[in-house]
């Protein structure tokens, strides 16, 4: 994750600043009964604490079968959220993100 944390900053890095990126095992939260697990969230800052962009390791390990594949999503993840955190489109954080 931190490769593609660095790749990202290195385009967004001053809109990014105050953004912690973190990686956790599972969701801290209780899930829906219905719904899917999440496997990455963004949780507002609050207390002093800066915005969080979080990866949930376990449910991304259990969606993806190879380590590309791994790659690939933890990457998605990580465009897509920052997109929806700087109120963009996914392609515009990340002109790969369709590939």
């Amino acid at each position: 994750m931190a490769d593609e944390v660095r790749r990202i900053a290195q385009r967004w890095g001053r809109e990014l600043a105050q953004v912690e990126f973190a990686v956790e095992d599972v969701p801290d939260a209780p899930l829906p009964p219905d719904g899917p697990v999440p496997l990455g969230a963004t949780l507002p800052g609050d207390g002093g604490r800066p915005v969080r962009v979080v990866i949930y390791r376990r449910p991304v390990e259990a969606r993806a079968t190879t380590e590309r594949d791994r790659a690939r999503l933890v990457r998605d993840l990580l465009v897509e959220e920052v997109a929806d955190l700087l109120g963009m489109s996914p392609e515009t954080v990340d002109p790969s993100y369709e590939e």
